[in-house]
């Protein structure tokens, strides 16, 4: 096998949403077989409330990301209320490299980002308060659980911007992919895709028909729950971590 295509070989079976192609481009340009299947898709969730609630956010001291999907949905609604970056004088906290880079496109600047992409780390590393706490509004998908709002030792409003809807016609695709590769390795990026692929595919042919990669341990622990077990779980919680993985293992037997 050629040094310079460490994926020659191996299928990667891409299982959540479909925004770029910059992933696919570096499977193929390592020798590898990229095949999308996305079995979630997100919507923004409209609300006849959204220019009261922008003008609201300005009050907070903090505005907290946790998904590039929930900025995406914030960015809509700026757009459609002819609103920039200097509307809102709050901090803003991220989640994760791609999160804060679509916050500063959109001309955020992130004053405070885990050194780990999950939110029980950012409950446990987000800066420490003394006298008056501060008024935090977290961006939120409707599938987003209630770890920062438990977590962190003071109010934390919620404003949900998206909805994650499951998609079930991928099930085909899916399927043959794994009766026609011999080496397929499933990425899984949340919990949601994970339960979605439990249903309509799993309960086909189980889960050790492919190898099975995770983003993240709060989606680990979904897969691990279902069963499966999570052969490829990065320490950095991308997808590029993932793919570096993938290049270390052997075959799939």
């Amino acid at each position: 096998m050629p040094s310079n295509l460490p994926l020659k070989g191996k299928t990667i079976l891409l299982t959540g949403t479909s925004k770029t192609t910059t992933i696919v481009d570096n499977i193929t340009a390592l020798g590898g077989h990229a095949i999308i299947a996305p079995l979630i898709e997100t919507c923004e969730r409209l609300d006849n409330h959204d220019a009261e609630r922008l003008n609201c956010a300005n009050q907070f001291d903090w505005l907290i990301f946790t998904s590039q999907n929930a900025v995406d949905a914030f960015a809509r609604k700026m757009l459609r209320h002819h609103l920039n970056a200097d509307h809102f004088q709050g901090k803003i906290a991220s989640i994760g490299t791609k999160t804060t880079t679509a916050l500063e496109k959109l001309g955020f600047q992130v004053s405070f980002m885990p050194s780990v992409f999950s939110a029980d780390i950012f409950v446990q590393e987000f800066p420490s308060v003394a006298g008056n706490l501060p008024r935090c509004l977290f961006i939120r998908g409707e599938k987003a659980k209630s770890t920062l709002k438990d977590g962190l030792p003071f109010e934390v409003k919620e404003w949900t911007v998206y909805e994650t809807r499951e998609r079930h016609d991928q099930t085909s695709v899916i399927l043959k992919c794994i009766e026609q590769h011999q080496d397929v390795t499933v990425i899984f990026a949340s919990p949601s895709a994970v339960d979605v692929y439990a249903r309509d595919v799993a309960s086909h042919v189980g889960w050790r028909a492919t190898r099975i990669a995770a983003i993240g341990h709060i989606t680990e622990a979904a897969l691990e729950q279902y069963g499966a077990t999570v052969e490829i779980m990065p320490n950095v919680y991308t997808m590029q971590a993932v793919i570096e993985e993938i290049m270390k293992v052997g075959d799939k037997s």
